[in-house]
């Protein structure tokens, strides 16, 4: 064994099995030992022992049976599920820990059965609470830091509206917008209805509305970020092993270590994290552990709008409009269309029973909304596409250690987290080598009310 871990397992002499329920796996699968026995450089070591890694050439993962009995099987770091904010922890660990970080995916990359996909997702400074509004210029600065990397921008500033009617409940949502940028030091413009109308035309409210502006609003783009994190990450030495579906995970019962039997043999490490979205229960069912998780299937539409100057970037913000129902837009982007969506409104499903087909009535809810706000926005409906979101009842973040196993994080993001996915990704890094972020993330705790009280009111509104 090599002073940088168990590096195959030819070089890892301590193989011996953990428990009787996985004595049945062959031989070679066997590099059990787990934790610090297994590796002489402990995860918990503190940062300055942990250098950035300098980029090395990308691992292509063989598939044949005889090459995945040859390949490494013992890592200081596996991240289960390569989406959004998994491919984002894959590539801040590997930045630091190089060829001991392995990413295990069980579809393709890039694919479309989860929640990260697609060209667009808003990035904003402005947001509900301070917890989050603290949080959004870190955000900034790790999409920045992948971009300049890279020489790839993940990131495209638009400019962005948070709106109300003045005259409905709703409207305080807004104003928890202003408050927590005021508190968080984040400067933006409040605009009524003719400011709203003269500033971009674009909008045709029909009462006097109260409306925040925030000049760095943006689109963030799923297909580039997920693309550049996972290719940063294999520049450092990481290894992604793709269609790859794990059928169990047995944390060692002295918190030295994971192992995880795949469809593609067993892999062991020092720290998990588990960044599998709609999955995770099903995961977390297999050491017994339960989180009041919802799945829902969401969806967005693309608009060929006949309008295109005028819902360019540039002459059309990205813009979030709190009512009854929730509705956010972009200008175009990705395809030649605008593209709208109503925020956290879809059925609950799992992610065995979700179909990838549309709601109509949902479509035509969204369609009425825009033709009375936004007239032009519309045009021949270019198509609709369905992705899941995973919430917790307070539909905040989960970004913790499991009570009964800290050796496993994991992440949830509530369906509004891939403005943050870059950061979350790298407070996980922080979280399993270091034992501590940076940021705060005692409000994303496992052990809080909305996660433990059986009776707690579900809030969804963001």
């Amino acid at each position: 064994m090599d002073n940088r871990g168990c590096t195959s397992v030819d070089k890892c002499n301590h193989i011996q099995p953990l428990q009787e329920s996985i004595t049945q796996i062959k031989p070679w699968t066997l590099c059990t030992v787990i934790g610090p026995k297994c590796c002489a450089r402990s995860p918990w070591a503190p940062a300055s022992a942990l250098p950035i890694m300098k980029p090395t050439a990308a691992i292509d993962i063989p598939l044949t049976v005889v090459e995945l009995s040859r390949m490494k099987k013992c890592f200081d770091y596996i991240v289960l599920g390569c989406g959004g904010i998994g491919s984002a922890a894959l590539y801040w660990l590997a930045k630091r820990a190089g060829a001991d970080v392995l990413g295990l995916e069980q579809f393709s990359l890039f694919h479309h059965n989860g929640g990260s996909q697609d060209y667009s997702r808003i990035i904003r400074l402005a947001y509900h609470e301070e917890k989050y509004a603290r949080l959004t210029p870190f955000a900034y600065q790790a999409w920045e830091t992948i971009a300049a990397e890279s020489g790839i921008a993940p990131v495209t500033k638009t400019g962005g509206v948070q709106i109300a009617y003045q005259d409905r409940p709703y409207r305080q949502i807004v104003e928890d917008y202003a408050v927590a940028m005021d508190r968080a030091a984040i400067p933006y413009e409040r605009l009524d209805a003719d400011e709203l109308r003269d500033r971009f035309p674009q909008f045709q409210p029909q009462a006097e509305v109260v409306a925040l502006y925030q000049e760095r609003t943006g689109i963030v783009d799923p297909s580039r970020g997920n693309a550049i994190h996972i290719s940063l990450a294999r520049s450092y030495g990481a290894t992604v092993l793709t269609e790859c579906p794990v059928v169990s995970i047995q944390p060692d019962h002295l918190g030295e270590g994971v192992l995880l039997k795949t469809e593609k043999g067993t892999f062991t490490c020092n720290r998990l994290i588990v960044t599998a979205g709609a999955w995770t229960q099903t995961l977390l069912d297999s050491i017994g552990m339960q989180v009041p998780l919802m799945v829902t299937q969401e969806q967005v539409t693309y608009y060929a709008t006949p309008n295109l100057k005028d819902f360019s970037i540039g002459q059309f913000p990205v813009f979030q409009w709190k009512d009854d129902f929730s509705y956010y837009g972009f200008p175009i982007y990705g395809e030649v269309a605008t593209k709208a969506a109503i925020d956290a409104s879809g059925d609950p499903v799992t992610a065995q029973t979700r179909t990838f087909t549309p709601n109509l009535s949902r479509e035509q809810q969204l369609e009425d909304f825009l033709q009375t706000q936004i007239p032009d926005f519309v045009g021949p409906k270019l198509y609709t596409k369905t992705c899941l979101y995973t919430l917790p009842p307070d539909r905040d973040f989960i970004l913790d250690a499991l009570p009964d196993h800290p050796q496993i994080l994991t992440a949830i993001g509530a369906g509004h987290a891939y403005k943050f996915a870059s950061l979350i990704g790298q407070i996980l890094s922080e979280l399993a080598i270091d034992g501590v972020s940076q940021h705060d993330t005692t409000p994303f705790a496992l052990q809080r009310p909305a996660l433990l009280e059986k009776d707690f009111v579900p809030s969804l509104r963001v």
